[in-house]
């Protein structure tokens, strides 16, 4: 972990969903610090600050420093929540953790050797990222910011899948003791094919059978009473 992420926060005594709107319109973010056997507690974030960290990708798979008044804690972000079309947070979920206790956590992938892959530059083909993050299990100081997937030597129709990637030092990937059948695509290379549609053949077909019949039938179905509801 190159980056630290320190996180000032406040306690918020106040619970439910009026004093969350009412942190929202001052500025803040509500949130919530569980785990490590101590019960949770209810805090807040000024959301200006959050959000320009969350412009850094590795912000999500850190270790992250949470200040409380003169007191630190190591926490994790386990979800978010997000307005649907404005760039606010809505919710913020972060779990304690200590040393020597197992974190499961989604890192992302990080793809390297695309532009000198045989099945790309010799075949022609594209790269598809199939998946672009994996959920690992590690102990905190092993935890890494993202994991490299190395393409370069993938051939034209070929891929790799979650037991060829190369994992980290302290490392687990619990998807693999599932058995086989968990062991899912991540990246391929093949030549993508293009289909051309003639839509304005079918659309004088459609017409010619239309003027032939004279009109066109009636749907089966009644129309509704109903008012179309609004957003």
């Amino acid at each position: 972990m190159s980056d630290d992420f320190d996180l000032i926060a406040e306690i918020r005594e106040d619970q439910g969903k009026g004093a969350s709107r009412r942190l929202r319109h001052q500025g803040q973010v509500p949130a919530i610090i569980y785990g490590a056997g101590r019960p949770p507690r209810s805090l807040s974030f000024d959301h200006n600050k959050v959000l320009k960290q969350l412009e850094n990708e590795s912000f999500y798979s850190s270790v992250l420093n949470i200040k409380v008044g003169s007191r630190n804690q190591a926490a994790i972000l386990k979800d978010m929540q997000r307005h649907p079309a404005k760039p606010r947070i809505m919710h913020m979920d972060f779990q304690r953790i200590v040393e020597d206790e197992e974190i499961k956590m989604n890192v992302p992938l990080h793809f390297i050797g695309e532009d000198i892959a045989p099945g790309v530059k010799e075949g022609g083909g594209k790269v598809s990222h199939i998946m672009t993050d994996v959920e690992i299990v590690c102990l905190p100081r092993y935890l890494p910011e993202y994991i490299d997937v190395d393409v370069s030597a993938l051939e034209l129709d070929a891929m790799l899948t979650l037991s060829d990637i190369k994992l980290p030092e302290g490392v687990e990937m619990p998807a693999l003791a599932q058995g086989p059948e968990a062991d899912r695509p991540v990246v391929s290379i093949h030549v993508i094919k293009e289909v051309v549609i003639e839509e304005e053949e079918e659309l004088e077909a459609v017409a010619g059978e239309e003027g032939e019949e004279g009109e066109v039938a009636a749907p089966d179905a009644e129309p509704s009473d109903e008012e179309p509801e609004n957003d």
